[in-house]
C-alpha cells in the first residue's frame, strides 16, 4: 500500500499529505480548486489534474472534504473516485460526515470491488501538522490493520470503533464535547472578568484542576486576545452538530445540553460568524450578558 491518492488539500488534508510523503509514501495530490498543491509538491509528492489520474493507479485513495455532498460527488460521479479506482483498492473517508452516509457508501463501493473505512480525525489544524491527530475507524478489522501504517503517519491514536458509520459516530460525539466544552469556557471566561479577576491567572488555576481540559488549555490563548483566527471553523462545527442531532434523534436519544449547544452554535453562524474559530462561542456569551470588555 505504497501509493495514495490523496483528494481534499484543504487546512487538514495538506499537511496530512505531506505527513504521509514524509513517512515515506507516494502521494498524488487533488484539489477541487487550484493553487493547493504547493506543500505536498515542496514535500516530495505530486499534483493529480484529475480525480480519475489520481486515483488510477493507487493502493489507498484518502478523501478529506468538507461534508457528505462532497464526498458523494468525488466518489459516485462518472469522474469519481468508484469508476476509477482499482478493484481492490481501499476508499478512506477521513471527512467528517453523517454515519449512514458512510455507511452506503460503503455498500456502493463494494459493488465495485472498492473496500471502504469510514476515520474521522480530531486534532485540528496543529494536530495534522504536527502528526498527532486522533483517528476514529469504522470498517472491516482486516482492512483497518492493513490501513495501519498510513494511519500511523497520520495520528498518535488510531482506534477500530467497529463496523461501517461507527467511526463517524464517534466523531460526532467528539463534537459534541467539544461543543459543549467550549461553551462552558467560553461562559467562565465572561464570569471571571465580570467579576474582576485577573482572567489569565484564574485560567491557570483552572487548568490544573479538574475543570482543566484540552479545551481550556488549547484555546487560552484565544480566550485571552480575543483571536478567533480559525483552526477549526464555526460554520464546520455547525454542520458537525448538525449530524450530531440528526443521529441522535434516529437513535433515540435525548441530548439536553447538545440541543443547547446546536443552537448558540447556529447563532453564531447566523450573526455571520462562520468562518471565525469556535472559540468565538465567547462573542455569544457577551452579546448575551452585555459585556463590552472595551
Amino acid at each position: 500500500m505504497q501509493t495514495i491518492a490523496f483528494l481534499g488539500l484543504g487546512t487538514m488534508g495538506s499537511p496530512m499529505a505531506v505527513n504521509l510523503c514524509k513517512a515515506g509514501f507516494t502521494v498524488y495530490g487533488w484539489n477541487r480548486s487550484a493553487g493547493k498543491a504547493e506543500p505536498l509538491l515542496a514535500a516530495g509528492g505530486r499534483s493529480a489534474a484529475s480525480v480519475p489520474d489520481a486515483v488510477r493507479d493507487a493502493d489507498v485513495v484518502i478523501t478529506m472534504l468538507p461534508d457528505a455532498p462532497q464526498v458523494e460527488e468525488i466518489a459516485y460521479g462518472p469522474d469519481g473516485v468508484l469508476a476509477h479506482a482499482r478493484r481492490g483498492s481501499l476508499l478512506i473517508d477521513m471527512s467528517t460526515i453523517a454515519p449512514h452516509s458512510s455507511i452506503t457508501l460503503a455498500r456502493v463501493a463494494a459493488e465495485h470491488g472498492i473496500r471502504v473505512l469510514d476515520a474521522p480525525v480530531a486534532g485540528g489544524e496543529a494536530g495534522a501538522v504536527d502528526g498527532i491527530l486522533s483517528i476514529m475507524v469504522g470498517g472491516d478489522t482486516g482492512d483497518v490493520e492493513e490501513a495501519r501504517p498510513v494511519f500511523e503517519a497520520l495520528g498518535r491514536t488510531v482506534t477500530h470503533c467497529g463496523t461501517h458509520g461507527l467511526g463517524q459516530t464517534v466523531k460526532a460525539a467528539n463534537q459534541l464535547v467539544l461543543a459543549i466544552n467550549m461553551q462552558a469556557c467560553a461562559e467562565a471566561v465572561v464570569f471571571l472578568e465580570k467579576a474582576g479577576v485577573d482572567l489569565e491567572a484564574a485560567l491557570d488555576v483552572l487548568s490544573g484542576g479538574l475543570a482543566g481540559s484540552n479545551v481550556l488549555t488549547r484555546k487560552k490563548p484565544n480566550f485571552l486576545r480575543r483571536d478567533y483566527t480559525p483552526s477549526f471553523t464555526m460554520g464546520l462545527h455547525h454542520k458537525d452538530m448538525g449530524i450530531v442531532v440528526d443521529t441522535a434523534r434516529a437513535v433515540g436519544v435525548a441530548l439536553p445540553l447538545g440541543g443547547i449547544a446546536a443552537q448558540l452554535v447556529a447563532s453564531a453562524v447566523a450573526r455571520g460568524e462562520a468562518g471565525l474559530d469556535h472559540s468565538a462561542l465567547l462573542r455569544g456569551v457577551e452579546l448575551l450578558s452585555g459585556y463590552d470588555r472595551g
